[in-house]
């Protein structure tokens, strides 16, 4: 009787919140008339809306699941990946990278590159991340039906057409604003969820310090920081270069996902601190993801867990008291919708903006812009059910979600930077450079080489490769740069001193 009811109650939650979640597409759907308002938001976001809406997108389902078998396999060193692969990358991005993306008052990542270096760094940046975000969305739309059909028992298809008809109305109806409203809500369920979980598994150990005393008894490695250079997933070595000094920069930098929310902001301070802001809550952060890799290390019998992205689910599924299982899955349905509705709005901005607009119809009104926008994301919500179950062919989700990362992060992350802070950058130097990082990224993968080296080794390529093409090309003009590249500043004194300094130095 009371496992039945537990059902209910479970089921009860879900359904209330799919049916929430659907009301801020009809909420938000009569506040979108032009681009504007359907990719940034009409740039009226304030700065705890972004900040929140930056941590939504930025755990979603594959880290709650991928995290967990992380800290269930190799122990705390996964923490790395919201500590050392946070909170310095976010303080770089708020004070030195995103005043350059405000100012300029465009869409997209890459179409600050074009206007930096050329247009065919932007074409290829865009279409890099535009594939990356479109894929991106099978993975999603599988773990939703996975989750769904583990806890509620609807079939995997039923489950994810679900997903996609919530996500995708209010994605499709009120764009940016409601993404970023709903991402606010989905993170307070999925803090909600994560402490639940916390708090039911130092009860059951007896309190905090002896579950770790316990854990530190029976699996002493796994309270390791840093493992060794020998660690096939996670060597100190390749931490510290390829995910504190490449991956993570990049991400926070230049992932259009996690920067829209910032060019959608009402100022540029709000944008700033708006990403200093998430820095907070994401110091947090390993509380949600790890905890539970540890928790059913620690209880699940031994054999149980056979895969070690079955690590949460199975604290789920055996662990919670009725009621709060049903809580803590919500929250892996909202970390879900929330990093599905952010990628669904970044990739219709890619494309129509970068793709659509640039090279297919350039002089359209404002309103055929938006209306193909609602198109393309219909279509990616298509694709993405379509490319769903090619999912399970997939390995362990967060290795392999890096390693696709490490195939692009560093050269672009080399483009970036050098064209940030450097002038004497030049078009050819950027797109000679990022084509020439990602082949190398690809030959290093093809050769088996850990994700975490390739996405450093590949920065180090392409920035070098940058370096010595732009040396023996022509400089860029200084008209160009104005407002583009540190040191060239908008206002005509600054201009005019900026230039100064380079015609005498």
């Amino acid at each position: 009787m009371k496992e039945v009811l537990a059902q209910h109650v479970d089921l009860f939650l879900i359904i209330v919140y799919l049916g929430a979640i659907f009301l801020f597409g009809v909420l938000f759907r009569e506040y979108v008339k032009s681009t504007e308002d359907y990719f940034l938001a009409g740039r009226a976001l304030p700065w705890w809306v972004i900040g929140m809406s930056i941590i939504g997108t930025n755990i979603g389902a594959y880290d709650y699941v991928g995290a967990a078998g992380g800290a269930y396999r190799f122990g705390i060193a996964q923490a790395n990946y919201e500590w050392l692969g946070a909170i310095p990358a976010m303080i770089v991005s708020a004070l030195v990278i995103i005043p350059y993306y405000w100012k300029n008052k465009v869409y997209t990542v890459p179409e600050y590159l074009g206007k930096r270096y050329k247009e065919a760094v932007r074409v290829i940046e865009a279409v890099i991340y535009g594939v990356f975000l479109v894929m991106l969305l099978g993975i999603f739309f599988w773990a939703s039906g996975i989750m769904l059909h583990t806890y509620v028992g609807w079939s995997i298809g039923f489950s994810i057409v679900i997903t996609a008809i919530v996500v995708g109305f209010y994605t499709i109806s009120g764009g940016l604003a409601a993404v970023a409203i709903t991402d606010v809500v989905q993170l307070g369920i999925m803090f909600v969820g994560g402490f639940a979980v916390a708090a039911v598994g130092f009860a059951k150990a007896g309190g905090v310090l002896k579950f770790f005393a316990a854990l530190k008894a029976a699996h002493p490695q796994h309270l390791q920081v840093f493992l060794p250079l020998d660690n096939p997933a996670y060597p100190w070595l390749g931490m510290i270069l390829g995910l504190g000094l490449v991956l993570s920069p990049a991400w926070w930098c230049a992932n259009q996902s996690i920067i829209q929310r910032t060019l959608g902001a009402r100022s540029e301070w709000d944008a700033r601190a708006g990403m200093l802001f998430a820095a907070f809550p994401k110091t947090l952060i390993p509380i949600l993801v790890v905890l539970p890799g540890f928790f059913a290390l620690m209880f699940a019998p031994p054999g149980t867990i056979k895969n070690p992205d079955q690590a949460l689910p199975w604290v789920v599924k055996n662990f919670l008291p009725p009621g709060i299982g049903g809580l803590v899955f919500v929250a892996f349905i909202a970390a879900l919708h929330s990093s599905v509705d952010s990628t669904l709005n970044s990739a219709a901005t890619l494309w129509t903006r970068d793709i659509y607009q640039r090279y297919i119809k350039r002089d359209a009104s404002d309103r055929h812009y938006l209306l193909v926008g609602r198109i393309l994301t219909f279509a990616f919500i298509v694709f993405g059910v379509i490319f769903a179950p090619f999912t399970e062919k997939f390995p362990g989700i967060y290795v392999a979600m890096q390693t696709l990362l490490s195939f692009f992060q560093g050269p672009t992350l080399a483009t970036l930077l050098l064209g940030v802070l450097w002038w004497r950058a030049t078009g050819w130097g950027g797109l000679v450079g990022l084509t020439s990082g990602v082949l190398l990224a690809v030959f290093l993968s093809v050769l088996k080489v850990n994700f975490l080296y390739v996405a450093w080794w590949s920065f180090v390529f392409s920035l070098v490769v940058n370096v010595v093409v732009s040396y023996l090309t022509p400089p860029e003009p200084p008209q160009k740069l104005r407002g583009l590249v540190y040191g060239y500043l908008e206002k005509d004194e600054d201009f005019k001193r900026a230039v100064e300094r380079r015609i005498n130095g």
